[in-house]
């Protein structure tokens, strides 16, 4: 199969299942049949990227491979001005316990403790940015990518129990409430005049649509 998406299926290379919620989401408007690396029962390779470009490609690349199928993944970080742009590809990393199992909650007072390390208290010393990058791969070798960015300050306690990851402590620029606060059709909806979405990860969808679907 080369670089086609006419046939409407597609692989989601993630075993994360918010994340996996999420692309369902964002995939509906679209018309894609799609399934989960975790529902093709593939392995979870390891991500041994630098970048966020590095880490999207070694997961659709592999699912692609395995699957015969076009394949879409995502790599996303929080970066924190104050912290050098840390966790940032590492962000996952930072929830994950000595079991393999993850604890945003954890990460999140991790997040927080090292900006108190950093004096950062002030809400102009506590901005930071989600990430988000699409892969787009396919069996041939080809390879897409789709980048979305949102602005905001990180905040203290976390606020909300809505999305997942770091979503409670993250108030996206312009807002008055945290991602962990927001219902998921105000966090990613796709808008009907084609402005800009509020989540990296849709902002980063919508310019996969424009650029393969004419959307």
């Amino acid at each position: 199969m080369t670089a086609d998406l006419s046939a409407k299926t597609i692989v989601v290379a993630t075993h994360n299942e918010g994340k996996r919620k999420e692309f369902a989401e964002l995939m509906a408007p679209f018309g894609f049949s799609a399934r989960s690396a975790g529902e093709y029962g593939l392995p979870e390779p390891e991500e041994t990227g630098t970048t966020f470009e590095e880490n999207a490609f070694i997961k659709a690349e592999a699912a692609a491979k395995a699957t015969g199928l076009p394949a879409l993944s995502d790599d996303s970080g929080l970066c924190i001005d104050a912290l050098d742009g840390e966790p940032g590809v590492y962000t996952a990393d930072w929830a994950t316990q000595s079991d393999g199992k993850r604890d945003f909650g954890k990460a999140m007072q991790r997040a927080e403790d090292a900006m108190q390390a950093k004096g950062a208290t002030a809400p102009a010393q506590r901005k930071g940015r989600f990430v988000s990058v699409l892969c787009l791969a396919f069996p041939d070798g080809t390879a897409e990518y789709y980048r979305g960015e949102v602005e905001g300050t990180l905040v203290w306690p976390p606020k909300g129990e809505r999305g997942f990851g770091y979503d409670p402590v993250f108030l996206p620029d312009g807002h008055a409430r945290t991602f962990g606060e927001m219902e998921s059709q105000e966090k990613h909806g796709l808008k009907a005049d084609g402005s800009e979405p509020l989540s990296h990860r849709a902002r980063a969808f919508q310019k996969f649509g424009k650029a393969r679907l004419g959307l």
